[in-house]
């Protein structure tokens, strides 16, 4: 479309709403709060319609289109490869693509529609109904301080109290730190540093004097290992369950259905030695469920 067609239709759009949606001058257009709204909006119909399309297509049996995850980086380790080997071969015709990021942004996008599946740590506030969340596996995060730190010997939890740590989130009033010290009656330690990513968690606890958590198994890895040394405090790790989150039951499309099956079966296979997964929860009721189950045109994981 041209540029002037593009001009009169939105001259056309502003006259029927009778309001401004964007300002014009000479340095350039700038959308106004009207204009960003129905931006955002148009843009939330056009992905409904074609998450519609697709599902309408997977019920009949067409499995195509595409499937949007977002991870956090120990399921992008640990279940994510094997999920991807093993849903790719039973659906060829399904793109996919992996996001990793915090779960607290893929709340986010999963609340616009932006990711189909997030796959994170469960968060123990979310509104009945909202999301359908299936338990995966259980996770330990620990405290990791850099190699050579002095609180490295510290025995207790309270001795790490005064200490600046790392909170990842948006603000220092959320985080697992915060989590860890309140779940043992303690004050939550000052934070030296907020940030959103794992790896910048890494970066800053390795090269600095900033206490973090790490999941048990991306501290024990060979990269963290140089780097990194975990405090084996008294009151032991912050116990969490690493889940996945879809929207709401009723709209799941097949192809989301048969994703969580599979990722299920690579959760049922690292837990082998006794893990156990396949609660879900929806609305706030709890079902159990086999590992490597699920519905939809085609039966488990193979």
């Amino acid at each position: 479309m041209s540029q002037p067609a593009v001009t009169k239709l939105i001259r056309e759009l502003e006259r029927e709403l009778s309001t401004t949606l964007l300002l014009r001058s000479t340095t350039g257009v700038i959308a106004t709060a009207q204009g960003k709204t129905l931006y955002d909006s148009a843009v939330s119909a056009d992905r409904e319609l074609v998450q519609a399309v697709e599902q309408i297509r997977q019920l009949e049996g067409r499995m195509t289109g595409t499937l949007t995850i977002g991870a956090v980086p120990l399921a992008v380790m640990l279940l994510v490869p094997e999920t991807l080997r093993t849903f790719s071969r039973a659906f060829p015709d399904i793109q996919l693509r992996i996001v990793e990021e915090l779960y607290i942004v893929q709340l986010t996008r999963l609340r616009k529609g932006e990711v189909d599946l997030a796959l994170g740590p469960l968060p123990g506030d979310l509104p009945a109904g909202e999301f359908v969340t299936d338990v995966l596996m259980p996770i330990e995060m620990v405290v990791v301080v850099r190699r050579g730190h002095p609180m490295a010997r510290a025995r207790r939890l309270g001795e790490l109290g005064q200490a600046p740590w790392v909170y990842t989130g948006a603000t220092a009033e959320s985080g697992y730190a915060k989590m860890l010290f309140e779940r043992h009656g303690l004050p939550p330690p000052p934070a030296g540093a907020l940030v959103n990513s794992t790896l910048g968690l890494l970066s800053i606890v390795a090269s600095g004097h900033c206490i973090g958590l790490l999941p048990r198994q991306i501290a024990a890895h060979a990269f963290a290992q140089p780097y990194l040394e975990t405090v084996a405090i008294e009151e032991g790790p912050l116990a969490l369950e690493l889940g996945v989150l879809a929207r709401a039951e009723s709209h799941l499309k097949p192809s989301v259905r048969q994703f969580m099956a599979h990722l299920h079966r690579a959760a049922h296979q690292l837990g082998s030695s006794g893990i156990h997964v396949g609660h879900m929860v929806d609305g706030g009721r709890w079902r159990r469920g086999l590992a490597g189950g699920g519905a939809g045109p085609r039966s488990g994981p193979t």
